[in-house]
């Protein structure tokens, strides 16, 4: 278990790590905005298009055992620091990428900051559990969990502002450009990048060298296992419940990355990408209002039932969408965030349910289980390419019906 050797100095950390944790929410929610920038600003189909959440999340799955490794070896704070400067790395990537409109460094520059944001996101729990009264951590990271929410509800509306345009251009005007005039047209577009990714990657190098200077308790590991990663697939619900988490991830990623897509497919009279940005908004505070209910009633109620609700919720909402028009379908997509809410935290516990030693080997596997955001969307882009983007919503029908699966029966441990 993690001790700190003074509890009397916790304050101003727990405010770094959670400043952190609002400011990387923050910027890998602004994603969701940068998919229908850049299939425009660089002439992508949708699946080309979703390979910006590959980057991200692939990120992530690649990087999160060798993160730990490295934790372990060099120190928390030396963790935090090294994400920062990374992420900082990534951010002021994107500067070349818009000079070159060359989609492939803008997916480099995205993978190198989500290497960044690994290693803080390995960080941050820890250190909120253990930098106060002991009693009082799961009140700590809820806490922490919610000032993420805020970070994640602010960015999709950052991102419209500095990357979306109040009127769209129409598509068959673009079609009428010359080539000079289509030239100038994306140039302009995907200069749109810099101003917010050159402001992010400087806040990251300042906060990265403020570290430096402020006193961080020392974490000490006691009684760490040392268990290989496969001999964690013997645990059924385990095994299971990272599948639920790849499923959990995929689908939500997989719908705020084309909301703004399938909102303009509805051809609604005066609802541009901007305004349409806003929904994405309302999927992220929805989220943050589901995971502060959630910290009251999962206290009071079975967790796999409230799972159970969340998942049929989820189905029939998306189910309405892809059935109906209009705004009744874009707010039904927007009304998932709520059922998500509180998905990770449930199938997080019961993954790691009754795994003693094996449990921090548990959960490396769920953490890797996030690749479900690298491969849902691209699938997603798919399907939207050959069939339509209306029809590919059906794949977080089919992730949310195995979610219910697991709350049903798949969580049970055997």
């Amino acid at each position: 278990m993690p001790k700190v050797k003074n509890r009397n100095q916790f304050l101003v950390p727990l405010l770094v790590v959670m400043s952190l944790m609002f400011i990387w929410n923050l910027s890998r929610n602004i994603n969701d905005i940068l998919i229908p920038h850049l299939k425009r600003a660089c002439q992508l189909t949708d699946f080309q298009s979703s390979l910006v959440q590959s980057a991200f999340f692939g990120g992530y799955f690649l990087l999160a055992l060798p993160v730990g490794q490295y934790i372990r070896r060099f120190g928390y704070r030396a963790g935090m620091i090294t994400g920062l400067f990374m992420a900082a790395l990534g951010a002021f990537l994107f500067f070349p990428a818009a000079e070159t409109r060359f989609y492939p460094l803008f997916l480099a520059a995205l993978f190198i900051m989500a290497a960044g944001f690994t290693f803080l996101e390995v960080t941050a729990t820890p250190y909120v559990s253990v930098l106060g009264d002991p009693e009082k951590a799961s009140g700590r990271l809820s806490l922490a969990a919610a000032v993420g929410s805020v970070g994640a509800t602010i960015g999709p509306y950052l991102g419209a502002v500095f990357l979306l345009h109040a009127t769209d251009t129409p598509e068959t005007a673009v079609q009428q450009f010359s080539p000079s005039q289509l030239a100038d047209y994306l140039n302009a577009e995907a200069q749109l990048v810099k101003m917010p990714y050159l402001s992010l990657g400087a806040l990251f190098m300042v906060l990265g060298g403020m570290l430096f200077f402020i006193k961080m308790p020392a974490i000490h590991e006691e009684g760490e296992e040392n268990v290989r990663l496969k001999s964690i697939f013997k645990f059924k619900h385990t095994v299971l419940g990272a599948l639920g988490v790849f499923c959990y991830l995929g689908a939500e990623v997989g719908i705020v990355s084309f909301l703004i897509r399938y909102a303009k497919s509805l051809k609604i009279e005066g609802l541009g990408e901007q305004k349409a940005a806003l929904f994405i908004t309302l999927f992220m505070a929805l989220v943050l209002v589901g995971r502060l209910a959630g910290a009251y009633f999962l206290q009071k109620v079975n967790p796999s039932k409230v799972l159970m609700a969340c998942a049929l919720g989820a189905i029939a909402l998306v189910t309405v969408a892809i059935l109906s028009t209009g705004y009744v379908s874009i707010f039904s997509l927007s009304i998932v965030g709520l059922c998500t809410s509180v998905m990770y935290p449930i199938l997080f516990t019961l993954s790691i349910k009754n795994l003693g030693a094996y449990t921090k080997t548990g959960s490396s596997l769920i953490i890797m289980s996030i690749v479900g955001g690298a491969i849902v969307p691209p699938l997603m882009g798919l399907i939207s390419d050959m069939y339509s983007i209306r029809f590919a919503f059906v794949l977080p029908v089919l992730c949310y019906a195995y979610i219910l699966y697991y709350a049903q029966k798949g969580h049970i441990i055997r």
